[in-house]
């Protein structure tokens, strides 16, 4: 059986014979590291080029049947695994030094370790990360759902299996991890989550296995929902309440310009303008009026729209349904309205909103803030 390492040793002397100012970092990671590697396990190791003239010794090659990838890192993408911005962060924080260059080196890669080791800490922060990633998995869910048929099998597992690495690593962020072993081994890492989504498991089951793209669409479905609930749920328990004062300062002094625009464009005729900035001007309201009740944004993959919930139990219009291009009148008169409702909404709930009649009570204002 071929000793890895001792290839692995045969490079690294190479490096610092012939190279030594060139690479500042070689580790190696994966199942040699974590102690599980088979007769068929390669070397997955790296290093951290110190200049650009490092990116040279980048090398693949094959040694008695074994593949090994010699694959540059540098420190601005090793920063971003730390920083959980890229999901293989078990690269940085699990992998094992073959060479150091310097002590500088030495300190500055100990240094992301312990930036990934204060992480979890920052959890909102990780549930943000979370919410990216099940973003991403709703692309692939369209994806699937525009190629809907029985005779596309192939193409749906293929979209499958981005949506299961998708939310699984959304899960992951969710409890403010990441992933130690690779696809196939993080099993029993995924069974101790403290945080799933309902009939994770289950689902992941009936999506790698079945041999129907229907079953396989319906299951990721759920399970992108389920994670969404679960995202939600997580959330709230960051928050403290409703906290209109800080949260909506400055919000209507800027909302306000956007009903003039739709006011505008409901007296010139223009429904094009009035449809963009009718829709957009309720759509952030609305979301602006939950992140203050709430004390979060609301998920970027709820397709039901809940966060217009508070938006509709304060009775305000919806500007979407009034569009019609033979008639704005009705919209225009919604704006107006809506316009007031907002203003004595937040004002009933403590935010002081910058309105002076004329540009002496401005100066007014202004000269108050001088000591």
């Amino acid at each position: 059986m071929l000793n890895v390492f001792e290839v692995a040793d045969t490079l690294v002397e190479h490096i610092k014979s012939n190279f030594l100012e060139e690479i500042a970092i070689i580790g190696y990671y994966g199942s040699y590291a974590q102690g599980t590697a088979t007769e068929r396990s390669d070397l997955d190791f790296f290093f951290i080029p110190a200049s650009s003239d490092g990116y040279r010794h980048s090398v693949q090659f094959i040694v008695d049947n074994i593949c090994f990838d010699f694959w540059p890192i540098s420190w601005e993408r090793a920063e971003r695994m730390a920083a959980f911005e890229e999901l293989n962060v078990s690269i940085i924080a699990d992998c094992k030094l073959l060479y150091v260059r310097s002590d500088e080196d030495r300190n500055r890669f100990m240094k992301l370790r312990e930036q990934i080791a204060a992480a979890p800490s920052q959890g909102m922060a990780f549930l943000n990360k979370a919410e990216a990633q099940l973003k991403d998995a709703c692309v692939h869910l369209s994806n699937m759902m525009r190629v809907h048929t029985e005779h596309k099998l192939t193409q749906f597992r293929h979209e499958a299996r981005e949506i299961l690495v998708y939310v699984l690593n959304s899960v992951s962020l969710i409890n403010r991890t990441y992933f130690k072993k690779g696809w196939g081994k993080n099993t029993e890492q995924i069974r101790e989550f403290v945080h799933k989504p309902d009939q994770l498991e289950e689902l992941m089951q009936t999506i790698m296995q079945s041999g129907s793209s229907t079953v396989v669409v319906e299951s990721c479905e759920q399970l992108i929902q389920n994670t969404s609930r679960l995202l939600t749920l997580q959330k709230e328990s960051y928050v403290d309440g409703p906290n209109y004062s800080d949260r909506m300062k400055g919000f209507y002094e800027e909302i306000k310009g956007i009903f003039d625009k739709v006011l505008t464009a409901c007296e010139r005729n223009d429904y094009t303008s009035a449809y963009f900035w009718g829709i957009g001007v309720q759509a952030e309201i609305a979301r602006t009026l939950y992140f203050s009740e709430k004390g979060y944004w609301p998920i970027s993959t709820d397709s039901e729209l809940e966060y217009m919930d508070v938006y509709k139990k304060l009775g305000f219009p919806d500007l979407a349904a009034l569009l019609d291009p033979s008639d704005l009148q009705p919209l225009f008169e919604a704006v107006e309205r809506l316009d007031t409702l907002l203003e004595e909404h937040l004002r009933q709930h403590g935010v002081a909103i910058n309105r002076f009649r004329d540009v002496a009570e401005f100066k007014q204002y202004l000269n108050s803030f001088i000591v």
